[in-house]
């Protein structure tokens, strides 16, 4: 049963309350970071040129501007519109990192250099300051200047080639999976340099590539003989590029199972009325099994074809056997696991009505992770935030001259983006 929040529990009483964080990252794989870190309770200052972060203008919103991509990875942040073409913009900045516990930033190393807003230069203003760098592609290799998006990692990285060998067609996952997969590895990079900030009193750069973390992660199964040296075999798990490792179609649908163990494969040896299944050499053992793949699924495929999902899956939950539905996203809105742990938040808000939220899955028992505001709009509390750093009105008054945005035109709720 999930931890509940003790009734005393108030507003401010989570993780990172206490934590500031500047946030001068953009589409998904900085502000995925940052958006947890709100939920956290950290204090997040979104700053964004006049143009605004650009997942502002993809998906279905009720205002221009603010779109439903946008309003999900920037929950629970402050936003701030600074044109850092500006010098003095760029010197606003470094007075908001005076008081900074993070810095995070997901610019070129060109573009951070050309601002004078490098590891080196934060620092000497705060040098207990965590500076974080979300890039592409790490220092000290031939790629290190070259952009990078969601795509373009993807394939660098394996991930797109181990799709092909599966399906037999090169393509995409249907996630932004290596934006998400950076964007955690952000996340606990940063609080691991905070916690030993925190207890040295020394800051530090830390730096989270793209390439290299999603490397990283497809690799973690895959690295089958490759592992040894010389190599015992092909780096990949084969079990997972089988194309025969899909859903398995029953009389009326589909259903996902796994039958892992030889415990579990006794269990449905008896349902199906095989109970000497153990004794097909295919299937006798673990290592069996994964070397005659195919074999194992093509007999399950015929096995299931015999009852209805419903039926499956009662008499594989009565045998402990993990199996669950096919869902799709919007059948996750009617889940009734997730609606008895109050996985969707709502928060209503005075223009845009209600927005749903799916929350942080981590629960704590005395510190509860939140929502605690909807996303910013462009610019929403520069005033607030740049009064709050010292900066006078007359000054806060030049930076925004003829900086506003662009507005963008208006689009109604069932409007789609790239």
């Amino acid at each position: 049963m999930a931890p509940e929040r003790p009734p005393s529990a108030g507003s401010n009483a989570a993780p990172l309350a206490g934590v500031t964080v500047l946030d001068l990252t953009s589409v998904i794989f900085g502000p995925y970071c940052t958006q947890i870190l709100a939920d956290l309770g950290a204090t997040v200052i979104k700053v964004e040129g006049p143009e605004g972060d650009t997942t502002r203008q993809i998906g279905p919103g009720r205002e221009a501007g603010m779109r439903s991509p946008y309003l999900n990875l920037n929950r629970g942040k402050k936003g701030v519109m600074l044109d850092l073409k500006r010098p003095e913009a760029v010197a606003a900045v470094l007075r908001l990192c005076d008081t900074a516990d993070l810095f995070i930033h997901s610019m070129r190393p060109q573009a951070i250099e050309r601002l004078g807003l490098t590891y080196r230069a934060v620092a000497a203003r705060n040098p207990a300051v965590v500076y974080c760098n979300a890039w592409g592609f790490g220092r000290g290799g031939p790629y290190h200047h070259k952009a990078a998006y969601d795509d373009i990692i993807e394939a660098a990285s394996g991930m797109v080639a181990l799709i092909e060998q599966s399906t037999g067609r090169a393509s995409y996952p249907p996630s932004a999976l290596a934006d998400k997969v950076a964007g955690l590895t952000l996340a606990y990079s940063c609080l691991a340099a905070l916690l030993h900030a925190g207890r040295s009193g020394a800051g530090q750069e830390i730096e989270v590539p793209m390439f290299e973390t999603m490397v990283s992660f497809t690799m973690l199964e895959h690295l089958g003989g490759a592992m040894f040296e010389p190599p015992l075999g092909p780096p990949v798990y084969s079990r997972l590029v089988s194309p025969t490792r899909l859903p398995l179609q029953t009389s009326d649908g589909r259903i996902s199972v796994i039958i892992y163990t030889n415990g579990q494969w006794q269990s449905f040896g008896r349902i199906i009325g095989r109970p000497d299944v153990l004794a097909d050499p295919r299937f006798k053992d673990m290592a069996a099994r994964l070397a005659h793949v195919d074999a194992v699924y093509g007999f399950l495929a015929e096995q299931f074809l015999t009852r209805t999902t419903a039926q499956w899956q009662a008499l594989l939950d009565a045998a402990g056997i993990p199996a669950m539905p096919v869902n799709s996203i919007q059948d996750l809105y009617a889940d009734p696991h997730l609606a008895a742990v109050g996985f969707f938040q709502d928060l209503e808000d005075a223009d845009m009505g209600v927005l749903r939220y799916p929350r942080q899955p981590a629960r704590f028992s005395g510190t509860m992770p939140d929502v605690r505001r909807r996303a910013p709009r462009l610019g929403e509390h520069t005033a607030e935030v740049l009064r709050g750093a010292g900066l006078s009105d007359a000054e806060i008054a030049a930076l925004l001259a003829g900086a506003e945005g662009t507005p963008e035109p208006a689009m109604s709720a069932a409007g789609t983006g790239s």
